[in-house]
């Protein structure tokens, strides 16, 4: 059960997947259930979701602003995958709530994104790896190109695995002030609280032990 005034956002990729808003729309009825509430607006997209300029987006965020408001949507995705874009909407003071994770912190959502982020990315690591098996085989790339990228790859997956481990750290040191004073702890706390880990999977006491030394480092 919700109160206040709520923006319903909907987004999909393509102009054939209405049905995916009426169920988004589904979602978000079923967790406003009841309550003291009012959707004051509802805004539809349907753009792709790297575009961080979406304009029905920016009309909600305006909204909300306006009618001192809470964005509400289904899903995490459909905000976007982007962390940048994640950390933009923060950044505008405005309050949101994804209906399959109401109960996460600003701290938690950020982390998410970071996830959702990571997760796109291991189509370039796959593709890195791809390569470096050839040349494990003996067969010549011969293309400076190919090694400059395979380079680039590496760099961004050490960025992106900086940045993770930068923006879990904050949650861990909080759980340790809370009373979680062991990996163990922390690992069933993160897990416990759908805090994922950057492959998307379960926390291990030693998965753990390897963001804080990480984030210590970044």
């Amino acid at each position: 059960m919700a109160d206040g005034n709520f923006v319903a956002y909907y987004r999909t990729s393509t102009r054939t997947q209405d049905l995916g808003i009426e169920a988004q729309k589904a979602t978000v009825i079923s967790w406003l259930n009841g309550g003291k509430h009012q959707v004051i607006g509802e805004f539809e997209e349907h753009e792709s979701g790297k575009n961080d300029e979406r304009k029905q987006l920016q009309a909600a965020i305006t909204l909300c602003k306006k009618r001192k408001a809470t964005l509400v949507i289904a899903k995490m995705d459909r905000l976007s995958r982007d962390l940048a874009f994640i950390a933009n909407l923060m950044k505008s003071g405005v309050e949101f709530v994804a209906c399959d994770n109401p109960h996460a912190n600003k701290l938690t959502i950020h982390i998410l994104a970071a996830v959702a982020e990571h997760e796109r990315d291991m189509i370039a690591k796959r593709t890195s790896e791809a390569l470096q098996a050839l040349k494990r085989s003996g067969k010549r790339l011969g293309s400076p190109e190919i090694e400059k990228a395979q380079a680039k790859s590496r760099e961004v997956r050490t960025v992106k695995a900086d940045q993770f481990a930068a923006n879990v750290l904050p949650v861990i040191e909080k759980l340790k002030a809370q009373g979680f004073t062991t990996l163990r702890a922390i690992a069933s706390e993160l897990n416990e609280r759908n805090v994922k880990t950057s492959r998307g999977g379960e926390w291990s006491a030693k998965q753990v032990q390897l963001v804080i030394e990480r984030g210590h480092r970044a």
